[in-house]
């Protein structure tokens, strides 16, 4: 996608309200690899991405910065948790795992793409196969009708949705399920394994009409798409386009006092290490080079700092960016500003019961001040106090609603509204019922 950085951090600021530093170091680093990909194949090579250690207290937007990222340009994207790997040797997750799990979400990417690609062909070969199925068991209602008219009729009931629930008999492929074969690795199916060797078994089961037109639609856009080709471009989209978020990358630094822990934690940031200088990792779709991928580390390095890192490891970071706290004018923009706000989720969802929620500019400046008095005086959980304060404040119009057929009704929240609900909240501070 050809956005200039400016556009990008635009784009962005559409969610994440704040954190322009964060903003426009992604944005560079994604606008970088447009320019590394318009350059010659030998200059482009020498071109690695400059990865990103993100510093910020927990809720800030250091995650939704780089997975909206990844979402604006499809790139493959994964969230790991440095906590979560082991040195080798260990029982535990090995690193490798993060690169495995990126394979995996490009493969899906790109298969989902391939099959919107053949959806309509999928889609009508998949109706002729519940036709057939529904024939069978209509085919007393057929009586002197042609069969082509006979067809057609069923076809455009189908489509009406008036054989939903009808049940019929269809031949399916019987999937195994997949085994995992090595601890904490992913799992593969044996049928992956050895591709076409085997012929995929077939038996017949019986399915709603509903269940059975999405298997056999699944099936049918399996046989119309390449699956080899699909591995290769997953493959690449993963090497050039892929974006690895290591959350809690300061729980695995060192505080200098070198005891047992910190050497183990220092074994895992030099599993890490290879990963992110460029290596080849091996996957079930095949062999991935992690030298163009784009890391993103991240922590809230209240107790470690950077430089507690092994310096090998800091060297491979060398943008380094801090997010702020959020102030009480960061959460009215969250509430008002940002593209399907908190406000306007919770309305839609008791729109669902006829009731119309109306929030002044009052209550929204009060629920601000609730939640940063919260995050000031207990645990700092940044932007997610917010669902804290919200599930509390309408507690009791999420409880007594629907059910019946009820007139729609009009809830202004003001900030008396928000003052007698959030009682309890901000004066007991009774927040054991939301830990987060």
């Amino acid at each position: 996608m050809d956005l200039s950085p400016k556009q990008i951090v635009n784009k962005l600021d559409k969610y994440i309200i704040g954190q322009d530093d964060a903003k426009r170091a992604v944005a560079i680093a994604l606008r970088n690899r447009y320019r590394r990909a318009q350059l010659p194949a030998e200059i482009r090579e020498e071109i690695t991405p400059k990865n990103i250690i993100m510093k910020g207290p927990t809720g800030v937007g250091k995650t939704e910065i780089a997975r909206r990222l990844a979402k604006l340009v499809k790139a493959p994207f994964v969230k790991v948790e440095a906590t979560k790997y082991t040195e080798v040797g260990y029982v535990g997750k090995d690193v490798e795992g993060m690169i495995r799990d990126l394979a995996e979400c490009a493969y899906r990417l790109v298969k989902a793409e391939k099959e919107e690609e053949v959806k309509a062909k999928a889609t009508a070969q998949a109706e002729r196969r519940i036709v057939r199925a529904l024939a069978e068991v209509k085919k007393d209602e057929k009586g002197d009708t042609a069969k082509e008219v006979f067809e057609a009729n069923l076809l455009d009931g189908l489509r009406k949705g008036l054989y939903d629930n009808v049940i019929i008999e269809m031949e399916v492929v019987d999937n195994p399920q997949p085994m995992e074969l090595v601890p904490g690795g992913a799992a593969i199916s044996i049928g992956s394994i050895f591709g076409d060797m085997f012929q995929a078994k077939k038996k017949k089961r019986r399915f709603s009409v509903k269940e059975a037109f999405d298997i056999a639609l699944a099936e049918e856009s399996d046989k119309l798409v390449d699956e080899d080709a699909i591995k290769a471009e997953a493959v690449y989209r993963a090497e050039n386009d892929g974006i690895v978020f290591i959350d809690e990358i300061d729980k695995i630094a060192g505080k200098g006092n070198r005891s047992g822990a910190d050497v183990s934690r220092e074994g895992v940031q030099r599993d890490i290490l290879p990963i992110v200088e460029g290596s080849t990792v091996v996957t079930k779709y095949g062999p991935i080079k992690t030298d163009f991928i784009l890391f993103i580390a991240a922590g809230a390095f209240h107790v470690a700092a950077v430089e507690d890192l092994i310096p090998e490891l800091q060297g491979r970071f060398p943008v380094s960016v801090e997010l702020k706290s959020l102030t009480k004018e960061d959460f009215v923009r969250i509430l008002t500003e940002t593209e399907n706000s908190l406000t306007f989720q919770y309305g839609k969802l008791l729109s669902v019961d006829n009731i119309l929620l109306q929030f002044d500019q009052g209550a929204i400046e009060r629920i601000a001040e609730v939640s940063v008095d919260l995050n000031a005086t207990s645990e700092d959980i940044g932007a997610r106090r917010l669902h804290t304060v919200m599930e509390y404040l309408l507690e009791d119009i999420s409880f007594n609603a629907g059910g019946g057929d009820y007139p729609t009704f009009t809830l202004n929240i003001d900030s008396r509204y928000v003052d007698e609900h959030l009682k309890k909240l901000t004066g007991d501070r009774n927040l054991k019922k939301y830990v987060l």
